[in-house]
């Protein structure tokens, strides 16, 4: 994320500048179209499609003496419409998180470009991963999907979800497809844009896989724990910027950032290796949303194990930069120690020599005067 300067001069309408300055203001009105079309009748079928989840499946059950309509969700088409429309959402907020929040400290701290462009993508993340990790949680203790992880596969496929599961996953999409013209906005740097295109890219392809192969319980429970290590990590970055001695949270994310990766792998095995390949209902079935066939199974477990082994490279090489620097700086405190003791050796040795062969010594005048 770079440095956005304001200025007072007004840039040409339309001009990168401008759009870039004023990207919030615009996104907003053009939800404000959506949201204009609910008032109107001709409009407002077309609005709907934009703002409300789609698909809703009413079932009655029979639990107690009445019976009683819950409402459940399937995926289809028509969220790429829903989904569109939360992107708008969550650029907007990002917009207010950076200058309501994240701008005024950055004036308080002063940070460097280089700290300054960290603190603000610390600062976003730390805002979603609360937000999702929080939101996610409450479902699966709603759900029970903790108490009985049997139900992590039993019963595939489930095409139908709760309305909180459906908007999550929407909200989740909208969010990481949002980070995609943020990278405009914000006036990423090119020698940043790689490194973020391939976590944007690594999270839409699973969030989204999952939500189509209507493995949506199993990528629940494996983004809460995700998102709880990475919120860790992004609150550990925050607090160090504020006091660089403060480091704890790094060494207490690095084990829990370890765990996550076994457990993850743990609960992908037993849910797809073992759980599915037993299940009673085998087969490939596009209608009735049922991908339980060897192919998709070993697929989905591939992405899985190769992401994780990607993440634990990637974090491998972060723990040995960070080591390295940490030697140097030792190294160099230790070389400076014997040579601020060497200093004040010789400047003793010096006065010394003036008082035994300066002019004003003894020694001195008893040559003078011979």
């Amino acid at each position: 994320m770079g440095i956005r300067k304001k200025t007072n001069k007004n840039p040409p309408v339309l001009s990168h500048e401008f759009v870039i300055q004023n990207h919030a203001d615009i996104v907003s009105c053009v939800a404000m179209v959506f949201l204009l079309g609910l008032m109107f009748e001709v409009t407002s079928k077309f609005a709907v499609l934009f703002i409300t989840v789609q698909y809703n499946v009413t079932i009655s059950t029979n639990e107690g003496p009445e019976e009683t309509a819950v409402n459940h969700f399937h995926h289809g088409i028509k969220d790429l419409a829903t989904i569109f429309f939360y992107m708008l959402v969550a650029i907007i907020m990002h917009a207010i998180i950076q200058e309501y929040m994240l701008d005024k400290i950055n004036r308080k701290k002063h940070f460097s470009k280089t700290k300054h462009s960290k603190f603000n993508e610390s600062g976003q993340l730390s805002a979603f991963y609360l937000f999702s990790f929080g939101w996610g949680a409450s479902i699966l203790l709603s759900e029970n999907f903790l108490s009985n992880p049997v139900t992590l596969w039993e019963g595939y496929p489930h095409t139908l979800m709760p309305f909180q599961m459906k908007f999550y996953y929407i909200c989740q999409l909208g969010y990481w497809l949002h980070a995609l013209p943020e990278l405009y906005f914000q006036k990423t740097k090119k020698e940043d844009i790689p490194r973020q295109l391939v976590y944007i890219f690594l999270y839409l392809v699973h969030i989204a896989g999952a939500y189509i192969l209507n493995l949506n319980r199993l990528c629940l429970v494996l983004l809460v724990l995700h998102y709880f290590v990475e919120l860790l990590f992004h609150v550990s970055r925050l607090v160090y910027f504020s006091n660089e001695n403060r480091q704890m949270g790094f060494t207490i994310w690095a084990v829990l950032f370890v765990l996550g990766r076994l457990l993850t792998l743990s609960l992908s095995v037993l849910t797809v290796g073992f759980g599915l390949a037993t299940a009673e209902n085998q087969g490939f079935d596009l209608a009735a949303g049922n991908f339980n066939v060897l192919f998709v199974r070993i697929t989905v477990l591939a992405a899985i194990c190769l992401t994780q082994a990607f993440m634990m490279w990637k974090f491998i090489n972060f723990q040995l930069r960070r080591w390295r620097e940490h030697a140097e700086v030792q190294t160099l405190k230790k070389k400076q120690i014997p040579s601020k003791g060497k200093s004040k050796k010789d400047k003793a040795n010096g006065v010394n020599g003036v008082n035994s062969h300066g002019a004003d010594s003894p020694r001195a005048r008893k040559e003078k005067s011979s």
